[in-house]
């Protein structure tokens, strides 16, 4: 029985575990007394899950695909664009005053952990929160499996920067199985195995610590299931309406840790830039990338207020930096949450919405091959270390550079690489911005969203601009090219451009 379950095409597994992730909400649902809510979410789950299994039941007799990579993304776009109808399906039952587009774009947006919502929090009641929550964890587990598993034997999803060749879409089938030589859904089930004890451990342990910090029971298990997948979900809109406080935001700078480097979860040994932890070039950036903004708002402060005399007000300097510290973290790693002290920040530097810094940080975005989403912090690494590199052979032409092999291989091979994909970033957020203008959307709203969108940061849109900017008052083609590019920017532009490779459709 789990042999043919492993067996399975991955859009039909999710299919099956989607439908049993429907009882869920429907158990909070009737035992909070919302029982329009939970008959929606029970018929929905039943329903779909004989479906199911019927589509599983076909599709056991049919002949397994030829082109293994090919199946793979194809399988991994279909997930993001078409699950979501699934999904949509009880929400919008659940919500008789929204559309079916609008809850499918909901769930998209959950789907790719962007974390962006057309609806204030008060109107959704807490089953629903917990539906948008659940649906983002799935999601950003899906993605950690997915890009060991398929995308790091191919060599995309950043992974392209270890090796020479750059992507690829074939792995040999003589390979080792870390390198794609084992079949794919094998490949699934092995990680998917190694990484699931940790995922949901550690989710456990941020709502425990959550709850003993003072979240209720719900608010807590959303952000922390926001917090592991990098959403940015949350029930009370943010950080600023949770009860845990400073105590809260610091398990969730914690947990937030494990989206800097693919390392710091199982099975991501395999694929690393150095041996020691401590070396890591992704957490040695994201660590000055997180000091630099405290740094920056600080320091203006004192420089603007330079001839002026004022006293020293110890509470405002620690809510200002660890406001800084939190905030800087969270966009980083692209999940969103502002801390509760980032207005003192704001206040401190004299800023009064330093959305450019946000912006840049959602855009560099968290580690290879984690829940995060961004161009990445190694491929940014990569082309630091180039720039250093060229102006040492500026001053020492006949120099030669040491750090070992990889280290060679990042300033070279895989800078060139980041670049290209750093490139095609660039031109996806203005092909995004062209298409949003022509539907009459303004230059800055249009710039932030796009930027929200491709990064998977949808928190980004509340606090980047002058005047919060809303999801919910865009017109209908507007949100469809933002679903859009939230879908290429979780699967990145080289994996789209991969399904177009001649090795895929040959033979």
């Amino acid at each position: 029985m789990i042999r043919a379950l492993k067996a399975l095409p991955m859009p039909i597994q999710l299919m099956l575990v989607s439908s049993l992730a429907m009882f869920l909400p429907a158990t909070h649902a009737l035992i909070t007394h919302h029982h329009e809510i939970a008959r929606s979410f029970f018929y929905s789950g039943t329903l779909f899950l004989f479906v199911s299994v019927l589509v599983a039941l076909a599709n056991a007799a049919n002949a397994r695909p030829r082109r293994a990579g090919r199946a793979s993304l194809l399988s991994m776009l279909a997930v993001f664009l078409i699950l979501p109808m699934m999904l949509a399906l009880p929400f919008d039952q659940s919500l008789p005053d929204t559309t079916f587009f609008n809850s499918w774009w909901e769930m998209v947006s959950s789907l790719t952990t962007t974390g962006g919502t057309l609806y204030e929090p008060a109107r959704l009641p807490g089953s629903l929160h917990l539906w948008r929550g659940l649906v983002a964890w799935m999601g950003g587990f899906y993605m950690l499996v997915m890009a060991i598993a398929v995308l790091a034997p191919m060599r995309l999803g950043g992974f392209e920067v270890f090796f020479s060749g750059g992507p690829s879409g074939a792995p040999s089938a003589n390979a080792p199985a870390a390198d794609g030589g084992a079949e794919t859904s094998e490949r699934i089930a092995h990680y998917a195995m190694r990484i699931a004890p940790a995922y949901i451990g550690l989710t456990g342990a941020l709502w425990l610590g959550l709850m003993m910090a003072g979240d209720p029971p719900l608010v807590g298990f959303i952000h922390a299931m926001s917090t592991l997948s990098t959403s940015g979900i949350s029930p009370v809109g943010g950080m600023a309406g949770s009860s845990s406080g400073l105590g809260g935001e610091m398990l969730i700078f914690l947990f937030l840790i494990p989206a800097l480097s693919r390392r710091l979860w199982p099975g991501g040994g395999e694929l690393r830039a150095s041996d020691k932890i401590s070396n890591d070039p992704e957490l040695r950036l994201a660590a000055f990338l997180v000091m630099i903004v405290p740094l920056f708002l600080f320091l203006r402060h004192w420089l603007a207020a330079l001839e002026v005399k004022m006293p020293a007000d110890f509470g405002a300097i620690f809510r200002s930096i660890w406001g800084s510290l939190f905030t800087s973290l969270s966009f980083l790693t692209t999940t969103g949450f502002e801390s509760s002290g980032w207005h003192d920040a704001r206040s401190w530097s004299g800023l009064g919405t330093p959305g450019l810094i946000l912006a840049g940080l959602a855009i560099i975005g968290g580690g290879v091959a984690t829940t995060a989403g961004g161009v990445r912090l190694l491929r940014v690494y990569a082309l630091l270390r180039h720039g250093e590199r060229e102006l040492d052979k500026l001053i020492y032409p006949t120099s030669v550079a040491g750090g070992g092999a990889m280290a060679r291989k990042l300033r070279r091979d895989g800078a060139y690489i980041s670049w290209i994909f750093f490139m095609l970033f660039a031109i996806s957020i203005a092909v995004v911005m062209m298409l949003v203008s022509l539907f009459g959307l303004s230059f800055e709203p249009a710039t932030i969203l796009t930027i929200a969108s491709l990064s998977n940061t949808g928190p980004l849109a509340s606090i980047a601009a002058d005047i919060p900017l809303s999801w919910a008052t865009l017109s209908e083609p507007v949100k469809a090219v933002f679903a859009l590019a939230m879908v290429l920017g979780r699967l990145e532009t080289l994996a789209i451009i991969a399904l177009f490779n001649p090795e895929f459709w040959r033979g």
